[in-house]
């Protein structure tokens, strides 16, 4: 599935509005002449407020990205990939980001 590249500068939030920003860039590849981000590195997330009793989002992991393009042998974070937040199973959502390169 094709999507926008994300990159640092990217809003990508959890299924409870939390926060996700990548702990690893890939400056090899910009756009907009910002560090874009792989598939592998795990994801912190800051502010996720799930519903009482349950436990909140802390971390995120992508399982799917760019299927053609890679980077240091790994594909690319793009915004309609797979990602998983950890300890709730939830996903990740890049909702903003650049609209000048796109992922097959």
């Amino acid at each position: 599935m094709p999507g926008y590249l994300a990159h640092d500068g990217a809003v990508t939030i959890c299924l409870h509005a939390g926060r996700a920003t990548p702990t690893v860039l890939n400056p090899r590849v910009k756009v907009s002449g910002r560090a874009t981000v792989v598939v592998g590195p795990p994801w912190a997330v800051a502010g996720c407020a799930p519903a009482p009793g349950t436990l909140p989002c802390a971390t995120g992991q992508w399982t799917a990205g760019t299927s053609r393009i890679r980077s240091l042998g790994l594909p690319l974070v793009i915004q309609g990939g797979t990602a998983v937040c950890i300890p709730t199973g939830g996903p990740l959502f890049v909702t903003t980001v650049q609209a000048r390169v796109r992922g097959v």
